[in-house]
């Protein structure tokens, strides 16, 4: 009987690396060549044929970029600090621009083929969610996808669970009150940063005459009798994600919509040059002022690629900086990134920035920054976030390991998210002198040195990345425990990390 138990459990083992393998895009002979074994042996451990190592598995894992054997369902980074990164890294595909797009490509009865998406973990929480409703999602390549939704959801089966613990799920509501009067759909989760309700959502969409009631399982929404209509709306409060959901309800709504106070961040213009490739004219792109003149239907085969992701763009340049490092970061959305890097200029930032260039969509602007090793100052005034063009809420923590390199004291207001802020203290465990002055503002004194310690990852993406920077530039072993709210967010970063020089692992334990 254990002899049994034990086969099933190998089988099982071997179905969820080849399900991983295909999510890459990897053949078995890819996954050979980067385990330096035979395509042989790849087909026997799928089949479940094979004995597997601790070891092996943990190569696996990291060639895959997923923890495959830990009980507990987490991974650890293991990082030696104070080491020099050098070459060049090119930025990836960006992450809300991917959940974006896939929410509002089920406005799409057609085919809709979509690359430069991100293979990470809240990705892949969103495609169960659409799964579960009919829709077919294939991967075609390794940042491609294919979608084709049914002639008919089945909001019945939705996966709860998944919902759950994305807030994208949010962004289908907007596609799914041109096919549903009336449905139901779950409380959705993501990052724990305090309090992030609903309001700018329900208030947005009850202007096109959806209604959307709040009980303590879920949301049900309701389509007006008369049926949707454009309007003028004025949002509740600069919203990324209502706008998008807003963006996508009043596409298929024929009229004009004007949105005002809308946010013009980099995944809404995703949002609005994808919506223009499906043949909806939109007014205003790039202003806080858009006018959409929704269509009756959408039903073709559709063709787009996503942009790249300032956010991780962002992340290179703050870890090119810890370590004193000269880094090319390519591909970077540089009209997403122009107050960061001024801010960094008066901090005494060296770089230079090659001229630009488009990326796949034909519309976002790319640039190479490369990063110099400098002596930074603190500002005399305060770094906080504002909607674009102002610094990204996203970007805001990234300056915390960067005014900790910087002589003087700066202060930190992140004045969007409830609690954040105490998250950045955590940086003291390494050595920093961060003072929290209140759940939104920090003062921190630069030109500490920074030294390991073992810390669990805050359960907030980029908290979690700035402490993962931090510990780049910090001498000796650190350990960062937890790491699958980074995985949410940042493809095989590890991995890519290794590949500018950081000494960087993953570890797992039985």
């Amino acid at each position: 009987m254990n002899m049994k138990k034990a086969e099933d459990g190998q089988k099982n083992i071997g179905k969820f690396i080849k399900t991983l393998r295909e999510r890459k895009g990897l053949t078995q002979s890819n996954l050979a060549r980067a385990l330096k074994t035979s395509q042989s042996a790849v087909a026997r451990m799928e089949k479940g044929g094979q004995n597997l190592t601790t070891n092996l598995l943990s190569n696996i894992s990291e060639v895959l970029g997923q923890n495959i054997f830990s009980l507990s369902d987490t991974a650890d980074f293991e990082i030696v600090g104070g080491k020099k990164l050098s070459g060049s890294i090119t930025t990836q595909y960006s992450k809300n621009g991917s959940v974006g797009l896939l929410c509002a490509s089920l406005l799409n009865k057609g085919t809709t083929r979509l690359h430069g998406i991100s293979r990470i973990e809240e990705v892949y929480r969103l495609i169960k969610v659409l799964e579960s409703i009919g829709v077919s999602v294939k991967w075609t390549g390794e940042n491609s996808i294919e979608m084709i939704p049914p002639k008919k959801f089945n909001l019945k089966k939705l996966d709860t669970d998944a919902a759950a613990k994305t807030r994208s799920a949010l962004m289908i509501i907007g596609a799914l009150i041109h096919r549903e009067k009336n449905f139901s759909f779950p409380h959705t989760g993501g990052c724990k940063m305090g309090e992030r309700t609903i309001a700018a959502h329900k208030y947005g969409l009850r202007e096109l005459h959806v209604s959307i009631t709040t009980y303590e399982h879920g949301y049900e929404i309701t389509i007006h009798k008369q049926g949707l209509r454009t309007n003028n709306i004025v949002m509740y409060e600069a919203s990324d994600t209502a706008s998008e959901n807003l963006l996508i309800a009043a596409s298929l709504i024929p009229g004009t919509t004007k949105i005002e106070f809308a946010t013009s961040n980099y995944q809404i213009q995703e949002i609005c040059f994808f919506l223009e490739t499906c043949g909806v004219k939109i007014d205003g792109i790039g202003t806080t002022t858009l006018m959409i003149h929704g269509i009756q239907e959408i039903n073709k085969t559709i063709e787009y690629h996503n942009s790249e992701d300032p956010i991780e763009s962002m992340m290179f340049i703050s870890a090119a900086i810890v370590t004193d490092s000269k880094l090319m970061i390519k591909r970077c959305p540089i009209y997403f990134l122009k107050v960061e890097l001024l801010k960094l200029k008066y901090m005494g930032l060296k770089y230079t920035v090659s001229k630009e260039y488009f990326s796949h969509n034909k519309r976002t602007k790319l640039v190479d920054i490369t990063i110099y090793p400098s002596k930074l100052k603190a500002l005399t005034d305060k770094i906080h976030a504002l909607p674009y063009p102002g610094i990204n809420s996203d970007n805001l923590p990234f300056f915390v390991p960067l005014a900790s390199k910087a002589k003087g004291v700066t202060m930190i207001h992140d004045w969007m998210w409830e609690s954040r802020a105490i998250y950045f203290t955590e940086l003291n465990r390494l050595g920093a002198k961060i003072t929290l002055v209140d759940p939104h503002r920090v003062f921190i004194e630069g030109g500490t040195e920074l030294k390991g310690a073992q810390i669990v990852s805050p359960p907030a993406l980029r908290p979690a990345m700035i402490i993962l920077v931090a510990m780049l530039g910090a001498k000796g072993r650190s350990i960062l425990r937890n790491v699958y709210t980074i995985n949410r967010g940042f493809e095989n970063i590890a991995e890519r990390l290794r590949s500018i020089g950081a000494d960087i692992h993953v570890i797992n334990s039985i």
